[in-house]
């Protein structure tokens, strides 16, 4: 990954990161969220809760931006990497967090291939699994490129501006009742707590929240200066991630006001097509490639970046390796399809990466091995453990109650 460097052409460890960069990052963070999990539960919960699951996005808003501030912040003034902290803070925590996520990271871009498969089927009629072949060689050209930092920011930004742009246009063409939306997001009629710590997961739980924040730090930007960048690309991350979910909660109330039944086998296609038709299942069909193969190349990326500072090989050798985790994870689809166990064990163990993760970053602001002299504010380590203690709680409950049936 390219470094940021000064105008006389000298490296630095504190710079001013340029707007692209941090832009970047933040669609970086923001499409890797933006998943075929993310398209299908928020249609699921819309579907269910109606227009009070307005309630449980803005809470999760509340809680993603408690979460990523916090992580983005930290990360960037001690220049150093979510596993590097944790081994700081606990020694061999970070070898743990690393494992959870990798293998988190492995199972989930399987479906993200899976669904980039599905994005070319639905536009060119072609089988599942060419697609999903053809979109890993989009994915991995990325990382062939000399600059591929670079391009991988240009790629998230394009294929993030067009998911939301598209999705604005489903969402007006399906007239949802925004008033009632509003009125209900602020007096809502039911709560659901799982809808809530599912969307907190889903936005900012395992790689995603790490995953701006390290392209930050391979992009140069450490040191207590960094802050006002951090926090400014870490807020655009949440914004983007926050409005294509309301975008796409509109488009689907607007159908399930109605009184239209969507397709259980593929909710968020039947939104887009009962809106504006066959073209809107095309729409469907970009959309999904475009959330499923941005989120392939962020899991890759983000993945990998928890094992780069434990051997100077994986750094020597960091986007070869990259590559090797793209095309693994496309192998195991096209040979065996989508392991469902591995994916829910997966599943199960990713609600205790975030706050395991996001509890040693908390830690680690306050210790001065970590961040120096920086002082950390109270007030933004309480607002990460409000995050922590629900997610801990969620994690505790899905180990308890759904991982021991998936071994029967």
């Amino acid at each position: 990954m390219e470094e940021l460097k000064n105008d006389d052409g000298k490296e630095r460890s504190v710079i001013k990161a340029n707007w692209s960069l941090l832009l970047g990052a933040a669609f970086l963070m923001a499409t890797s969220a933006i998943g075929p999990g993310f398209l299908t539960q928020t249609t699921v919960f819309t579907q269910s809760l109606g227009a009070s699951f307005g309630f449980v996005i803005l809470l999760s808003i509340f809680l993603d931006i408690g979460a990523q501030l916090n992580v983005w912040r930290i990360i960037c003034v001690s220049g150093k990497r979510g596993q590097e902290i944790a081994n700081m803070v606990l020694p061999g925590l970070g070898y743990l967090v690393s494992f959870l996520i990798v293998f988190g990271g492995i199972a989930f871009n399987i479906g993200n291939i899976a669904g980039a498969g599905l994005g070319m089927n639905v536009l060119f009629g072609i089988s599942t699994k060419t697609g999903a072949v053809i979109s890993a060689i989009i994915a991995v050209s990325i990382f062939l490129y000399k600059e591929a930092g670079k391009a991988m920011d240009l790629f998230a930004k394009i294929f993030g501006g067009i998911m939301v742009i598209l999705t604005i246009y489903v969402a007006f063409s399906s007239n949802p009742p925004v008033g009632q939306a509003v009125i209900k997001t602020f007096i809502p009629s039911k709560i659901n707590i799982l809808a809530i710590v599912t969307l907190v997961g889903g936005s900012v739980g395992g790689y995603i929240t790490f995953s701006g924040g390290h392209r930050l730090v391979d992009a140069g930007l450490k040191g207590k200066d960094s802050i006002k960048e951090a926090t400014k690309s870490s807020i655009s991350g949440i914004l983007v991630t926050s409005i294509m979910r309301i975008v796409l909660f509109l488009a689907a109330l607007g159908i399930v006001a109605k009184g239209l039944k969507l397709d259980a086998a593929n909710p968020a296609a039947a939104v887009f097509k009962l809106s504006v038709g066959n073209v809107g299942y095309k729409i469907f069909g970009i959309v999904m490639w475009s959330a499923a193969t941005t989120s392939v190349i962020g899991a890759a990326y983000t993945s990998v970046s928890f094992l780069k500072s434990f051997s100077t090989k994986v750094d020597k050798y960091y986007k070869w390796i990259i590559i090797g985790f793209i095309v693994f994870s496309t192998l195991i689809f096209v040979l065996v399809g989508q392991p469902v166990k591995v994916l829910l064990i997966a599943g199960a163990l990713n609600g205790l990466i975030l706050p395991i993760s996001l509890g040693a970053i908390l830690v680690g602001a306050h210790n001065k091995k970590v961040v120096g002299e920086y002082k950390h504010p109270k007030w933004m380590t309480a607002f990460g453990g409000v995050v922590v203690l629900i997610m801990a709680c969620l994690g505790v409950y899905t180990l308890v109650n759904q991982l021991p049936s998936l071994f029967k």
